[in-house]
């Protein structure tokens, strides 16, 4: 609330009041609301921040003591809202870098700058983002994927890319294969060389080395603007005017395959790019040498041994006079390995009128020449083929009277062994059906004793193996009535024991003594000490009975033949 009312009920003009909701009020005469809005709660995530700075001294709520013109910045996630002292300069994100991505950072307070690459990064309250400038001929290629582009034609094979660089981030470049990217650095006043394929990132003081090569044909200079130079092998073609010593002007063509002989060292990587442009450089030098090789021989000696000239011209010659297989530049190690004539023309339309009469009548010669060796020589080969067929000829019937001699001998000689050979063939396939009659014979003979054999050993087998089934069988019934028969005893026992254990010993011995007792007392109740019964039948041993009487026990007790004592 801006013009705020005090305390003591007076308007202070120029006093702020923050007012903080929830709660409902009425703006008091000459108050107000600042820019005329309610202003929402600060509410920040966890990648988000506030650069704030403050206006007037104050202590913030962790306590720090916040003179005015001091920065500094509140990090989410959290609700924030700035006091009265404190301005909001801006509200930002975390920036999020791939491994391959980097902005440019500056610190305001002194001035570097610095290159942030593959992180989250948040700036810090004396940082700010970076925008870092580029020639315009730099930020064309930056938009052809091959970094190349012609000068009066269209962009180089690849397509525009049709986005606009945020300068603020890390200036990037993809080396293509084979291609070397080299980056200068104006701090360090030193240089680097990235080889494709490659990804190339520039620092805050780097800058590429863009190069500006000859193109077309004839070499044109300045016609093609790079940043990736071309490790080879590739070629280049040029057109050469020369004069022969007899003043003959021509126009060659010329093709050179070139590379470039790298080093892995720094000194060799940066001396490719030593000569602006190699294209131009090499081929006017050729052309120099060839001008001078071709200045020293004539029309008719150029033209019959112009491939050797040029190549001794572009290559040199070594101590023993043979001409070199390659020619390297020292200063960029640029090698020339084979130099191809395309072309060769008079530029006089004379000179050329002459050439192709000359070169017609030439052809003409040349050919009525080939016709009559060939005509020659086919005149020679026909009588030579003549001769060699009559030759053959009488060596044939030499040869074939041979044969035909031969032929009737051994007519004769076949006529003898036909008539020899069939009485031969006849006894021999006598002999043979007898003979093939009686293998018959025995083969059967011995078939049926095989078979006799099998049946024996079939029936062997057979009794031999119902007698061990009956065995087996005969054996499994005396192992069960052995068992049967222990389980039944021992069923029979435990019964037994059962018996005892149920009744008891005692009562066991009562019983027994029981009969005896109760007769004794009967007898001496009657009062009898010994009595014999029988039933009359049957006769009595006296004898044996007085042997009992006499070996029973004293005491009056009844023996086991039931006889008591007298």
């Amino acid at each position: 609330v801006l013009n705020a009312w005090d305390e003591s009920g007076k308007q202070q003009m120029g006093r702020k009041e923050l007012r903080r909701g929830e709660q409902s009020f009425f703006l008091k005469p000459g108050e107000e609301l600042e820019n005329g809005k309610i202003n929402d709660v600060l509410v920040l995530s966890d990648d988000e921040a506030l650069l704030l700075k403050a206006n007037e001294p104050f202590d913030d709520e962790q306590g720090v003591k916040r003179t005015p013109g001091d920065r500094w910045t509140i990090v989410g996630p959290c609700e924030y809202v700035p006091p009265i002292e404190v301005q909001v300069l801006n509200r930002y994100r975390s920036i999020p870098l791939d491994e391959n991505e980097g902005i440019y950072v500056r610190n305001i307070k002194t001035g570097r700058i610095e290159m942030v690459v593959g992180q989250t990064y948040l700036l810090k309250p004396d940082e700010e983002l970076w925008e870092k400038p580029l020639p315009d001929v730099v930020e064309r290629l930056l938009m052809q994927p091959s970094g190349t582009i012609l000068r009066d034609g269209p962009e180089h094979a690849g397509g525009a890319r049709v986005t606009k660089r945020d300068k603020t981030r890390v200036v990037t470049f993809r080396a293509p294969h084979n291609t070397a990217v080299q980056v200068y650095d104006y701090k360090e006043k030193s240089s680097r060389v990235t080889w494709g394929p490659g990804l190339v990132m520039l620092g805050p003081d780097e800058q590429f080395t863009c190069l500006s090569l000859s193109g077309g044909t004839p070499k044109e200079p300045n016609l093609i603007k790079t940043i990736s130079l071309r490790l080879g092998p590739d070629f280049m073609t040029d057109v050469v005017v020369v004069e022969t010593s007899d003043h003959a002007r021509l126009s060659i063509q010329l093709s050179y395959n070139w590379y470039f002989a790298v080093q892995a060292n720094p000194e060799g990587a940066s001396k490719i790019f030593q000569v602006p442009d190699f294209v131009g450089d090499t081929c006017k030098s050729m052309a120099s040498r060839v001008r001078g090789a071709v200045a020293g021989a004539t029309f008719d000696d150029f033209h019959k041994h112009s491939t050797t000239i040029i190549h001794a011209a572009v290559f040199g010659k070594d101590s023993t006079g043979a001409v070199n297989k390659i020619r390297q530049f020292a200063e960029n190690n640029l090698v020339i390995t084979n130099v191809d004539i395309q072309s060769v023309e008079p530029v006089d339309q004379r000179t050329r009128d002459a050439l192709s009469y000359s070169v017609q009548q030439a052809i003409e010669i040349t050919t009525k020449s080939q016709e009559a060796n060939a005509r020659h020589e086919a005149e020679r080969q026909a009588q030579e083929a003549q001769g060699k067929l009559e030759r053959q000829r009488l060596k044939d019937q030499v040869e074939a009277e041979k044969e035909k001699q031969s032929l009737l001998q051994l007519q004769a000689e076949s006529s003898a062994v036909q008539s020899m050979g069939q009485a031969k063939a006849e006894a021999r396939a006598r002999a043979e059906a007898a003979q093939i009659e009686y293998e018959a014979e025995l083969k059967q003979a011995e078939l049926r004793v095989q078979a006799k054999k099998i049946q024996d050993q079939w029936e062997l087998q057979q009794v031999k193996d119902k007698q061990e089934a009956e065995i087996s069988h005969q054996k499994a019934i005396n192992e069960l009535q052995v068992t049967m028969a222990k389980q039944m005893a021992d069923i029979e026992t435990d019964r037994f024991k059962n018996q005892v254990s149920a009744i008891g010993a005692e009562t066991i011995q009562a019983m027994a003594q029981a009969g005896p007792e109760l007769q004794a007392k009967l007898l001496q109740g009657l009062g009898l000490k010994s009595v014999l019964i029988t039933d009359g039948t049957s006769p009595v041993n006296l004898f044996n009975t007085a042997n009992g009487l006499i070996g029973a026990q004293p005491g009056g007790q009844v023996g086991a033949a039931g006889v008591l004592e007298q």
